[in-house]
């Protein structure tokens, strides 16, 4: 499956932005979607995950309350809606493909080319 993010920019610290992630190739509704960041001179990090129906879902502890995963499989792709934006969001957010309930990204087998969101403070 080929992975496409988009929607990355500059925001005010308080504000919100919605990434997406447009899938193609393979059949998307059978993947678990995941989001990762990277920071500058920091390790990649699991953001969010959500299963193939779009039930259930799973946050890292800093964006929960924050940060909402969400998917629509007749339009094959995912999105991360992300409110009360903190300086210390700023990074590179991927997009992932797993066929596997997971948080660690070494178990995801597809990947996006990320997604640049810059919070001003």
């Amino acid at each position: 499956v080929q992975l496409q993010a988009s929607g990355g920019g500059l925001v005010q610290a308080g504000g919100s932005l919605r990434i997406s992630c447009a899938a193609s190739g393979h059949t998307f509704s059978i993947y678990m979607m995941g989001w990762f960041r990277q920071a500058p001179g920091k390790e990649r990090e699991f953001v969010a995950t959500i299963n193939p129906s779009g039930t259930s879902t799973v946050y890292r502890d800093s964006v929960k309350g924050r940060f909402t995963i969400s998917r629509d499989n007749a339009k094959n792709t995912v999105y991360l809606q992300m409110n009360s934006l903190k300086s210390e969001d700023t990074a590179v957010y991927y997009c992932a493909a797993t066929t596997i309930w997971t948080q660690s990204p070494r178990l995801y087998n597809y990947w996006g080319q990320g997604t640049l969101v810059t919070v001003s403070s």
